[in-house]
């Protein structure tokens, strides 16, 4: 085994990484069309976690390697999604044997149904959403940690050199990540204390992080024992107490990850291998995916984005998130079996129910059965093994509360709780009593890691930012790589769509990229208000497999970068 220190945190790669961001993709590291076996892919959300996790894919490395190696680079470099202070899910395609892993953030033990309501029972304002108390008890490290202990090949100090590099000699600040920091610190200035930490990130000039650095060195050095006991833990529990905060030690010592078994459905000639609750994503882009072709005769001759095809998929969204609101929520709390809901003679009964030419009242899409933001990225190595790993602190920049001396930032995922049945969270999505917030419960998430399996090989590996609108972008990627065989990156930089039962006549698109103005027009002789949405979503990683070989592609609405390698001597 190639040591990692020598070849990945060489004095001239770390040079070129930390000051100028340059990819390191060159005519004999990098193809578009390479023999499967003989090439690797990675999707990453920004250039430094590509050009580490390819790095790291080349000295030797899996796709559990440089996932690892990427994720705490965007916990640097993409820190309003990259984290150490979140969780998400991975799923993984591990030498032909399909995974999840869940490390999703759990409700402390002090939580309480009713702990964002005043006293006539009305939601208080951004109190799940902004400062302390909005904080769900952190999973990242845990879940990454679990994951290199499984599968790891390359020594687990080694994979976090690169983030540590990057938080201590700093990097340089790309503009978007500089506008979204100035953002933040206009609408809650003096609420929390992210202007301490943030208000000296500008756009093209280099940012260090020498508290995040230390708290890196410290999980470097001990492992998950060095964020969940120690000196990483006294001051997570230190500002929990400042803020009025209720993740404890004991909160942190009792955190773990869970495996779980991954969704499975036979879609057409494949198999797609999806996240389960406490991720409503994956049912979700099995339901779309299924319940499509279940209409395909609607479907026939219908142009991509056309009023008619965006009227079909929202009235199959429709039941899509009724059932959401209604059946969805940790697993190990709500006594729910998930199958029902992917069920081929469930899916054909709720497909007949979509109502061609009209928009279907809320009545007629009700749950079936019965009784802005995250990040992403995809990895496939040189023996095929596949990581789709979506994680996050909710909202850009989470809770806005930096762990005082540590240097990282707390989510906001107590947000993602049904803070009151029936009342719309930040992404406008209702819930109901299986995700009410109960001490120890992990919150429902849209989080959508998604592999495509056919004959024994990854075909895709995809997931996607956005909150409520990533099951949909998602979904919508697959079927202009399928349906309407796009290139991989053609598939990506499409203009999205969302829609999610309530309001009954509100489609939203991504704003970047509208939807054409006779489209739109359509849309309203029928009935929709067709909107820009509120955030961007999409910034999909996306990477596919076909006769030629990988291929891999970063949607350009984000500032993510792709790299296809080619097997070298270096990699015999």
């Amino acid at each position: 085994m190639i040591n990692l220190i020598n070849r990945t945190l060489s004095a001239s790669l770390l040079t070129v990484v930390l000051l100028c961001g340059c990819s390191q993709n060159t005519p004999d590291s990098v193809s578009l069309a390479v023999a499967q076996k003989s090439s690797a892919a990675v999707a990453m959300p920004d250039k430094f976690a590509a050009d580490i996790a390819a790095q790291v894919l080349r000295d030797g490395g899996n796709a559990i390697d440089a996932s690892v190696a990427g994720a705490f680079t965007l916990a640097v470099t993409y820190p309003e999604a990259g984290n150490i202070g979140g969780g998400g899910f991975m799923v993984i395609y591990m030498n032909g044997e399909p995974l999840f892993l869940d490390y999703r953030e759990m409700a402390p033990a002090a939580a309480s149904k009713d702990m964002y309501l005043d006293e006539n029972g009305d939601v208080i304002k951004d109190l799940s959403l902004i400062g302390h108390r909005a904080a769900g008890v952190p999973g990242t490290v845990a879940g990454l940690w679990a994951a290199h202990e499984r599968f790891g090949l390359l020594p687990w100090k080694a994979l976090l050199q690169p983030a540590i590099g990057l938080a201590k000699d700093g990097f340089m600040v790309d503009p978007v990540l500089a506008e979204r920091a100035a953002d933040s610190i206009r609408l809650y200035a003096e609420r929390t204390n992210f202007d301490d930490y943030f208000g000296n990130l500008h756009g093209g000039q280099v940012f260090k992080q020498p508290q995040l650095a230390a708290t890196l060195e410290r999980i470097a050095n001990n492992g998950v024992n060095g964020f969940y006991y120690g000196e990483t833990a006294d001051l997570i529990t230190a500002e929990m107490l400042r803020g009025k905060g209720l993740i404890t030690k004991k909160d942190l010592e009792n955190y773990k990850p869970v495996w779980r078994a991954p969704l499975i459905a036979d879609w057409r000639q494949e198999q797609i291998i999806a996240s389960p609750p406490p991720s409503s994503g994956g049912f979700a882009v099995i339901q779309l995916l299924k319940m499509k072709d279940d209409l395909a005769d609607q479907f026939a001759d219908v142009a991509h984005n056309s009023i008619q095809y965006i009227h079909l998929i929202a009235e199959i969204e429709k039941r899509v998130y009724a059932d959401r609101a209604e059946y969805l929520g940790d697993p190990d709390y709500n006594d729910f079996d998930v199958k029902r809901l992917i069920d081929d003679g469930y899916l054909k009964a709720r497909a007949t129910e979509v109502d061609p030419r009209k928009i279907s009242p809320l009545a007629a899409a009700r749950p079936g059965l019965e009784s802005h933001q995250t990040t992403h990225f995809s990895v496939v190595d040189f023996a095929g093994n596949a990581v789709a790993n979506t994680y996050t602190i909710n909202d850009w920049f989470g809770s806005r509360t930096v762990v005082d001396g540590a240097g990282f930032l707390l989510n906001d995922q107590m947000d993602d709780f049904s803070v009151k049945p029936g009342v719309p969270n930040m992404y406008g999505v209702v819930g109901y009593t299986a995700n009410e917030i109960q001490p120890g419960k992990r919150m429902l998430s849209s989080m959508s890691p998604t592999i495509l399996v056919r004959d024994g090989q990854v075909d895709m590996v995809l997931g996607a930012e956005g909150g409520s609108t990533i099951i949909t972008s998602v979904f919508q990627t697959i079927v202009n790589v399928r349906d309407f065989h796009m290139s991989t990156k053609d598939a990506v930089e499409q203009s999205f769509f969302h829609h999610q039962l309530s309001p009954v006549d509100l489609i939203t698109y991504s704003p970047t990229r509208p939807l054409p103005a006779d489209v739109i027009a359509a849309g309203s002789k029928r009935g929709y208000r067709i909107v820009p949405n509120d955030w961007e979503f999409g910034d999909i990683q996306l990477i596919t497999r076909d006769d030629q070989g990988l291929h891999a592609a970063s949607d350009s609405r984000g500032r993510g970068q792709s790299i296809v390698l080619k097997r070298s001597s270096a990699n015999p």
